[in-house]
């Protein structure tokens, strides 16, 4: 592994992999992998184990420890795969437009609405358009109008507790 890690000498990996291939293909099958997985599980398994033989450190681990990890690495990197969940495919929303009787119930809500905001204090008012109808967070109010944070926040809440109370009597 020395020779592999520091001249990557091909024919010492080519000793390694015929001492541990078959090592490791065995504890995949007992596993439960097929023979193909196994095979291709193993392929994987010693290249990493080429490519990272710069981090092989004999201080730390043996060599066999050290590749065996690498194919419990992989075995559960598999398996987390193998059963992850599929999503569904995506639906296409229907291209069907809005009846007339939808448009005119948004309507009636957009006006209602309107009403309702109209009822509101100017500041109250002010603060929730800014934050559902210009989509600005409560600190880009905050920078756009100068005004503190917490009174922002306040007057939104209190704003929205006024109006779904205007938006009840209107129903």
């Amino acid at each position: 592994m020395l020779a592999v890690r520091d001249a990557r000498d091909k024919r010492s990996f080519g000793l390694l992999f015929d001492h541990f291939a078959p090592r490791l293909k065995g504890m995949i099958l007992k596993s439960g992998l097929g023979d193909n997985q196994a095979e291709d599980l193993v392929q994987e398994v010693m290249l990493t184990v080429w490519r990272k033989a710069g981090q092989f450190d004999p201080e730390r681990a043996q060599v066999s420890a050290w590749i065996y990890q690498i194919a419990r690495n992989r075995q559960i990197d598999l398996h987390r795969k193998e059963s992850r969940p599929v999503p569904e495919a995506l639906k296409q929303p229907e291209e069907d437009s809005p009846d007339a009787g939808q448009a005119l119930a948004i309507e009636q809500e957009t006006a209602k609405l309107k009403a309702a905001l109209q009822q509101l204090r100017p500041d109250q008012r002010e603060m929730i358009e800014k934050a559902y109808l210009g989509e600005l967070s409560h600190s880009d109010i905050s920078r756009q109008t100068g005004v503190p944070l917490g009174t922002i926040k306040s007057r939104i809440r209190l704003g929205l507790e006024r109006l779904r109370h205007e938006l009840k009597e209107i129903r």
